[in-house]
Parts: structure tokens; sequence; C-alpha cells
């Protein structure tokens, strides 16, 4: 076994893919549904499952972003690998995070983010919406939820509910009553909270 065992991993996948007539039918579209499966799992783990769990479903995680990488090396027109993304991400956290690696100061997490939102800004220039970069793809609610802390900032508030919740264990009792609902009325919950996602995006981008 190599001393290096993420380096190991990086190979096999090359391996893989070399010698496995499966693999190498597999593109990028391909592994998406994969990809969201094994972080389903991940978050399976972490919310109920063992510490067994969670190192084999991050493993397989890993898999995905490896499988990637070695697809993304053989492409004819703009080749990278997995060294190139680690450094990406080396770099990006290291600009990031100007209280570990440079001057900057940093006693709070508050602060902590201020640091971050500053060189995220700065790395995204071109945006021009505060919607710019944020998955349709996430999961509905937690979409809404980032879409809403969005929304926020340019002062648009969506309706409260007619109830407020008082905690967590309440919101969680709230949300399934109008999954609930939904079924019992035979209407798609998910689609309807896109529905009106799109509506406070436009909203959203009107305010601006």
């Amino acid at each position: 076994m190599s001393e290096d065992a993420l380096r190991e991993a990086a190979e096999t996948m090359r391996a893989v893919r070399d010698r496995c007539a499966w693999t190498q039918t597999i593109d990028h579209r391909d592994l998406v549904p994969y990809l969201v499966e094994e972080s389903a799992e991940v978050i399976d783990a972490v919310e109920s499952g063992t510490r067994a769990d969670l190192r084999e479903e991050l493993g397989d995680l890993l898999w995905q972003v490896l499988f990637h990488a070695e697809i993304a090396a053989g492409d004819p027109d703009d080749p990278f690998d997995i060294d190139d993304v680690a450094r990406a991400l080396t770099e990006k956290m290291v600009r990031r995070h100007p209280h570990v690696f440079g001057d900057a100061v940093a006693s709070t997490p508050e602060e902590v983010l201020v640091h971050w939102n500053a060189a995220k800004a700065a790395e995204k220039r071109e945006r021009t919406s505060v919607l710019d970069g944020v998955s349709a793809h996430m999961p509905s609610l937690a979409l809404a939820q980032k879409v809403l802390g969005k929304a926020a900032q340019v002062g648009v508030v969506a309706g409260r509910p007619p109830l407020a919740p008082a905690d967590e264990s309440e919101l969680g009792d709230a949300l399934l009553a109008l999954v609930q609902l939904a079924r019992e009325h035979g209407w798609d919950a998910d689609r309807a909270l896109r529905s009106r996602l799109r509506a406070l995006s436009a909203e959203v981008r009107a305010a601006e």
C-alpha cells in the first residue's frame, strides 16, 4: 500500500478508467445521478449512521470526485486532472482565509464571514445578481432557504405562514403537515415550491 492514500486512490481510478469497459463509456452527465445518490448517502451517514458508515460513504463520494477528474483529464479541448482540482481548491481556500494565511484579523465567526464574503465577491465580479451561482438543482427546501437568504439581502421578504413554529421540532412538524396536505390533494409539493421560488427569484431580480 502507498503511504499517500489519496494518490493511490487517484491511480486506482485511472486504472479503472483505462481498463474497465463500462467505466470508459461514462461521461460527466452520466455520473450526475451517482453523485446525487452518494451525496445523499453521506447525509444519511452523518445524521443516522455510524462512524464506519461515514468513512465508507465519504470514500464513495471521493470516488465520484476522482471519477469526474479522470474524465476531465481526457478532454481533448480543455483537460484538467485531480491535481489541478486540488491546486485550484487550495488557492481558493487560502484567498478566502486571509485571517489564517495573511495579515487579516478575525476573532469571531461573524468576522470570518466578512473576509470570506469579501474574497468571494472579488472572485465573482462578473455576477450581476445575488442569485447568480445558486444552483437550481439543490433540494427544494434547501433551495428555498438559500433563496430566502439571498432575497433578504436585497430587501425582498416572503410572506410568513399564519402560525410560526417556535423551534426546529415544530418547524419539522409544520413542513411535514404541509407535505401531507399536498399528498391528500394530489399536489406535487416539490413542484409547487419550485414554482414559488421561480416567482420569488423574479422579485429579487426586479428589486436589484
